[in-house]
């Protein structure tokens, strides 16, 4: 790229907000498992989507190639350039106001910059829930989280990031700007153009804006810690807890005892919340409008639950200390797994009647292959989302180990094909698994995609080498 579309980009944005320097674009070139590793021109940082729409103007008139940035959160390399060095880190982090919040009509317009965090934030202050809940809710973005179609932990009460928006303003990559920042919850004039850009992952244009979905704030919330035999037993227990739990089930999240082990071991000021030791868990939580009789209702159903050998044990958080302590060991589960060497990942979805069998039968494909290989599987059972990962043996060779990533992947994810499941569920496509989708994907769906893609962004300028 030449020294002079480097100035004009800074004639646009300030030079400030250009970054040049190899030790200073680091943090926005590698992501945090350390999976991907990129290089860049430059990384530039606009602070209005006026500003995003006379860079992409400029990167289509010289041919330059961007990637959109957002917290840099993302888990399947979508938000990191390529190695050679030529593209362009567009950082939306810039564009960070809170526009309106609309309390009566229950909306809030909030720029792509702006954390999850920041948004659940500035909705409790009017009084109101932004339910998308994430473990890296204080970094990710709100445009990250559209761009991915990000899940979280009340998937099963609200739905993913796409049900959560009204919609978008988003630059086009001819540096045209769409406003459809509209707040209207029944509009039938065309096309639902917003769906084209949430989960795109920035492959067909930039979301600089949003109008997101707001309800009223929970009353009371009832979190429980529960130990149970198996997936079997947890899916027979959220179908029971659906109706007749007290209130909305809004999280259901199942987690092995190995994966509890390693949070206990490596995350500090954690602690197992029941006296033995049980195969699996389940986080439960239970919302309602009114505070009056949500925990007897819960305690209530916990008690059918262990006499008709669902559960084994639970406890019931008593405060919000000890309700923090209880999601520390699940948001955790991600983090630590690090600490006990490789890891190979699987993000997959199948239907809920399937989730004990693909487990069971995952779990032995693994062990078969690898023996030694710890299974952690975890995740959000409500909506059929397991995250798979598989830890390396212990005292085996990490490199070794994950040099059989690819193997392992197609092992598991031809079990999930088998079921009519999904091999990404809610992380997105990204560069981890582009070269996946032909394997999985309907033909003709395909060629639809890529037909969206030549159509709205011809000279693809927009995160080249993602998604497709």
């Amino acid at each position: 790229m030449s020294a002079q579309v480097l100035d004009r980009m800074a004639g646009i944005v300030g030079a400030r907000n250009i970054i040049a320097e190899p030790d200073a674009m680091l943090p926005y070139l590698k992501e945090w498992r350390d999976l991907f590793r990129g290089q860049a021109t430059a990384v530039v940082r606009p602070g209005s989507t006026e500003e995003v729409a006379a860079i992409v103007r400029l990167a289509a008139e010289t041919g330059t190639t961007l990637v959109p940035q957002g917290g840099n959160t993302g888990l399947v390399g979508g938000q990191i350039p390529v190695a050679e060095g030529r593209e362009i880190i567009l950082s939306l982090q810039r564009l960070d106001k809170v526009r309106a919040v609309d309390a009566e009509g229950d909306t809030m317009i909030v720029e792509a910059g702006v954390t999850l965090q920041r948004a659940q934030e500035a909705a409790e202050a009017a009084g109101r829930l932004f339910p998308l809940s994430l473990a890296s809710e204080g970094t990710c973005t709100i445009g990250g989280n559209l761009s991915t179609n990000a899940g979280g932990t009340a998937v099963i009460a609200y739905g993913n990031a796409r049900e959560l928006c009204m919609g978008l303003e988003v630059v086009l990559a001819d540096g045209r700007i769409w406003n459809g920042l509209r707040q209207l919850r029944k509009d039938n004039t065309g096309y639902d153009l917003k769906n084209l850009f949430i989960g795109a992952e920035g492959t067909l244009g930039v979301i600089t804006a949003a109008v997101l979905k707001l309800f009223p704030l929970p009353a009371a919330r009832a979190t429980a810690f529960l130990a149970l035999p198996g997936p079997a037993e947890a899916l027979a227990l959220l179908n029971a807890a659906k109706a007749g739990a007290g209130g909305t089930l809004t999280t259901f999240e199942l987690m092995p005892r190995i994966g509890l082990d390693f949070v206990l071991r490596h995350a500090a000021g954690t602690r197992d919340p029941l006296s033995e030791s049980s195969p699996w868990y389940v986080l439960m939580e239970v919302s309602a409008q009114s505070a009056a009789g949500l925990d007897d209702a819960v305690e209530s159903f916990l008690g059918e639950a262990l006499e008709n050998g669902l559960i084994t044990d639970a406890v019931l958080a008593g405060s919000l200390e000890q309700r923090k302590d209880f999601w520390k060991l699940r948001e955790m589960l991600s983090e630590v797994q690090r600490f006990e060497g490789g890891s190979i990942k699987h993000d997959i979805s199948v239907p809920l009647h399937a989730t004990p069998d693909f487990l069971a039968r995952a779990i032995a494909t693994v062990e078969a292959m690898i023996p030694g290989c710890r299974a952690v599987a975890f995740g959000h059972l409500g909506d059929g989302n397991i995250h798979f990962n598989v830890s390396q043996p212990i005292g085996a060779d990490k490199e070794a180990f994950l040099a059989r990533w690819e193997e392992v992947n197609h092992a598991v994810h031809a079990i999930v094909t088998e079921m009519h499941g999904s091999i990404s569920a809610e992380h997105g496509i990204g560069r981890l698994k582009r070269y996946l989708l032909p394997g999985v994907k309907d033909p003709v769906e395909l060629a639809l995609m890529k037909t969206l893609k030549a159509t709205l962004d011809p000279q693809g300028i927009l995160n080249p080498g993602a998604v497709l």
